[in-house]
């Protein structure tokens, strides 16, 4: 199309702002949006029309004082809403008693699943070792994890190699051959393998703190890798023998390079021996290999904890996209071969809710995840709706799609992990407002605590792990359903 007439057309579109949403076509159904499809061309931007809405634009004090204010600065904190900051208090009327120390920091790492999980574990091992501070090795869990979903990975390359190299699947498994993140069921694989240890005898390396170039030379070698499999398994003199020798050392390589870079982990059956002064000034020591050590993380107290329990734990999520108390799962997405998959179980935000709130009554920690970086603030450590005004400064509204449409189009998933630890509910038993214990450390919120707000939880928030104590019949029933097998690509298989 011609650019004058194209000028024409978009000038058209915008001779009255207040009327501009009727000025575009709306279509009611699919055929008649073939028909505009159809009876259009691609349109460029001319440039004298751009000039035209930056003229207008300029002519407007409020869009003159918003330029100062905004190019200079993040635009997050100059929009940011004092009023919410006064309203989400660390005021909680349930809180469970205790809530474990110190606050953790998993630093410029994506361990977060990690540092949740064994802030909800350490909690019983406090109790029963009578401590005022103490730390699961999170690095311990990364390392393991690192190594077999390397292995993982290199099981799928081999059981997707008739498929072509440039199609969906093959392109996602080779996008993220491994990465930090991780889920529940992920944990309890590790937790079950390779047990658990006191940070104190595997303390985090400076990788484990800063994990970009670790990752960058395991996720290369691992494509590299791919590719060579999938040679292998095209050719006619390949035989099951070959391809495992091969494969093995290609693990043997990726060994190589997490124990130079994370440090050699102490072997899961071997005793170790930690010794530690307790709150009462008192010198302990405790032998125990480490997956004896997880297993001894019962506590009368403390039922989450039972080692037996956390195979039962269930992962509760609100993902709109499908009906309630649905059964999901994500195709191909683990960290063990052999391992328990991926299983969620939908259930309506109020059901989610009353769940965690049953959760904390009975004095336990909640691990929750999250879209953290959405209408939050790391420095306050507020996650509010209310927080940011896009529109005072943009004019726009930032919550214009729902949760369901968010996740469809990418605009939102489960990408943080993090620990509930109270909530505040109002005369009716209604939550108001949620105190959150994350690991970025105690620079970060409130010392390391932050505060959410019911209605963030209700846009924000897409799982909880829950005893199934706590749980009603009808939602413990799903597990006996068949689950739906969503793709690999799907947003349920984010990794926090």
């Amino acid at each position: 199309m011609h650019e004058k007439a194209v000028l024409e057309r978009l000038q058209s579109y915008q001779l009255n702002e207040d009327s501009a949403e009727d000025e575009f076509v709306h279509v009611g159904d699919e055929k008649a949006s073939r028909d505009v499809r159809l009876d259009r061309h691609a349109e460029g931007l001319p440039v004298s029309l751009m000039a035209s809405w930056q003229s207008r634009l300029l002519d407007d004090p409020k869009n003159r004082l918003a330029l100062s204010a905004l190019s200079a600065n993040n635009p997050k904190e100059i929009l940011t809403q004092r009023s919410a900051k006064i309203e989400d208090q660390q005021v909680f009327n349930i809180k469970i008693p205790f809530e474990g120390a110190p606050i953790t920091n998993q630093r410029s790492s994506g361990r977060c699943w990690l540092f949740a999980s064994t802030n909800v574990f350490r909690v019983a091992l406090m109790k029963r070792y009578n401590l005022d501070s103490f730390e699961l090795s999170q690095a311990y869990l990364f390392f393991w994890d690192k190594l077999e979903k390397s292995n993982y990975f290199l099981e799928n390359i081999i059981d997707t190699a008739n498929e072509d190299l440039e199609s969906r699947l093959v392109q996602r498994i080779l996008a993220e051959p491994v990465s930090d993140g991780g889920q529940w069921d992920m944990v309890y694989n590790l937790v079950e393998k390779y047990g658990l240890v006191p940070q104190a005898l595997y303390p985090d390396s400076y990788n484990a703190m800063s994990s970009g170039t670790v990752n960058y030379i395991v996720i290369a070698k691992l494509r590299e890798y791919a590719l060579t499999l999938r040679k292998l398994l095209k050719s006619s003199t390949t035989t099951a023998a070959t391809l495992a020798v091969t494969k093995q050392k290609m693990m043997r390589e990726i060994h190589l390079i997490l124990t130079l870079t994370l440090g050699p982990p102490p072997s899961s059956t071997d005793k170790f021996e930690w010794n530690f002064i307790d709150k009462n000034g008192k010198a302990r020591c405790v032998r125990a290999s480490p997956l004896d050590f997880a297993k001894d993380i019962a506590s009368p107290e403390f039922r989450l904890t039972n080692y037996s329990a956390i195979s039962s734990m269930v992962s509760l999520v609100h993902d709109p996209r499908h009906e309630p108390l649905t059964l999901m799962t994500v195709d191909r997405l683990g960290n063990i071969v052999g391992g328990r998959g991926i299983t969620y179980i939908n259930v309506s935000i109020p059901t989610l809710k009353q769940a965690c709130i049953s959760m904390l009554k009975a004095g336990l920690p909640v691990f929750f995840g999250s879209d953290v970086g959405k209408f939050s603030n790391s420095t306050s450590g507020i996650m509010d709706l209310n927080l940011i005004d896009y529109e005072l400064g943009f004019n726009i509204n930032m919550l214009g799609l729902d949760k369901a449409a968010r996740l469809r189009v990418g605009e939102s998933a489960m990408t943080h992990a993090m620990v509930l630890t109270a909530v505040h509910v109002d005369g009716e038993g209604k939550s108001v407002r949620w105190r959150v214990q994350n690991s970025w450390g105690e620079a970060a919120g409130d010392k390391g605590w932050f505060v959410m707000s019911d209605r963030w939880m209700d846009e924000f928030v897409y799982q909880a792990v829950i005893d199934p104590r706590f749980l009603v019949k009808e939602v413990k029933d799903v597990l006996k359903k068949e689950p739906v097998v969503l793709p690999l690509w799907d947003p349920m298989g984010s990794l926090a």
